[in-house]
């Protein structure tokens, strides 16, 4: 199975194929019927009776993957003549376009289907106009912005897994240290980094402190722990580290851990009115990925898309 193919099966949004016929619906209730692009998203959501998970999902840009693959749908449509757009970012349906409605009510629910259909028209591209050949489509690469996204999680997944090896390797000091530093990259300790690891025999049960005023008059303390997979924290690792808190006169803690929380840890934490954050080593990765700790970004790409302000 392909990675879209696969992601397909995980996501609740519809493939984009699918949506084409609902575009079209959308577009059919009359010979001038003319829709803005959102309205056309509204309206094509509603008839698909996406539920309201579906409808929240969405893309690492945070764009909504429903709106995307519906985006992509009226490109295709475009491409085929069966939409058309009279003015910026409105639409409405082409005679071509309810006669393939009507011939094919059951609409498209497959890529292999849609690369038959719109293929074709792919091809109808003036010479001077860079756009790929049909040839050089494959159905699972007709969603390029999710297939960008696709190869991005997998990178993200791949460095995830080595950044967490990395740390369960490292010297306790290191990784103490790691966790302090993510802490305040992530903006506690403000602006002056008020933060520091405090490990080491005398620690009073925990390894670091963040300062998150001058003054120092409120803190938040640290426990950071190298396990290996599988060898998860207990509820008394957790209870000994709220006691310490205690004993130093605080009431906020983060439990860092390279491994995971049984659930009778992650039950007490929940209980207790010391705030206490637990933070296990899936979690920890990806903060430090996202806050570029331990990773470097190694190369970007910019998308571009057609600027319509420029041709009005």
């Amino acid at each position: 199975m392909t990675q879209q193919a696969e992601e397909a099966v995980k996501s609740e949004v519809p493939i984009w194929p699918v949506f084409v016929r609902y575009v079209l619906e959308v577009l059919s209730g009359g010979d001038t019927l003319t829709l803005h692009r959102r309205d056309i998203f509204s309206r094509a959501i509603d008839l698909a009776g996406l539920s309201e998970a579906a409808r929240s999902e969405t893309l690492n840009s945070g764009a909504l993957r429903s709106e995307h693959r519906l985006g992509w749908a009226i490109t295709h449509l475009g491409k085929a003549g069966w939409v058309e757009r009279p003015a910026k970012a409105n639409y409405r349906i082409t005679q071509a376009g309810r006669q393939w409605l009507a011939e094919n009510l059951d609409g498209i629910h497959d890529f292999s289907t849609a690369h038959i259909v719109f293929g074709p028209y792919w091809s109808r591209v003036p010479s001077r106009v860079a756009e790929p050949a049909p040839a050089e489509i494959s159905p699972e690469e007709l969603d390029p912005i999710e297939q960008i996204e696709d190869g991005i999680n997998r990178i993200l997944a791949d460095v995830g897994e080595s950044l967490l090896g990395r740390l369960r390797d490292s010297h306790p000091d290191f990784f103490e240290q790691a966790v302090v530093d993510l802490l305040l990259k992530m903006g506690y300790g403000g602006a002056e980094q008020r933060g520091k690891r405090i490990g080491g025999s005398g620690d009073g049960g925990v390894d670091g402190v963040i300062d998150q005023d001058a003054l120092g008059l409120d803190r938040v303390y640290i426990q950071a722990k190298r396990y290996g997979e599988g060898n998860n924290v207990g509820r008394e690792a957790i209870q000994a580290f709220v006691g310490a808190i205690h004993g130093l006169a605080a009431s906020k803690g983060v439990f860092i851990t390279t491994s995971s929380f049984t659930q009778g840890a992650q039950d007490y934490a929940k209980g207790i009115s010391t705030r206490t954050i637990l933070i296990n080593g899936q979690r920890l990765v990806s903060l430090m990925i996202k806050y570029r700790v331990g990773v470097q970004v190694k190369q970007s790409y910019d998308v571009v898309e057609l600027d319509e302000d420029f041709f009005d």
